[in-house]
C-alpha cells in the first residue's frame, strides 16, 4: 500500500522559501501571485493490507520522525494498489 504524507507549515510560520519564490515571481513578472508556501511530500511504501492500520502506522511515523508538530502540520493520502 502506498501512503502520500503531505507536510505544510502552520499558518502563521514564516517561510523564507516560500516569500523569496514568490519575490522571484514577481521578478519575473509574474504578478498575479499572491502568495507562495513550499511544502514537502513524502511517499511511504508499506507492505500493509489494512487502511486502517497504514494510517496508524503512518500517524506514528509522523509524530515521532517525519513532522515537526511545533510548526508543520500534515495529511496522509492511501493510494490503493
Amino acid at each position: 500500500m502506498k501512503v502520500i504524507v503531505n507536510i505544510s507549515l502552520k499558518n502563521g510560520v514564516l517561510d523564507p522559501q516560500g516569500k523569496a519564490l514568490e519575490k522571484a515571481l514577481h521578478s519575473l513578472n509574474f504578478n498575479g501571485v499572491k502568495e507562495v508556501k513550499v511544502a514537502k511530500q513524502i511517499q511511504i511504501n508499506l507492505d500493509e493490507k489494512d487502511e486502517k492500520l497504514a494510517k496508524e502506522k503512518v500517524r506514528k511515523m509522523c509524530e515521532e520522525l517525519l513532522v515537526n508538530s511545533v510548526i508543520e502540520e500534515y495529511e496522509c493520502l492511501i493510494e490503493k494498489e
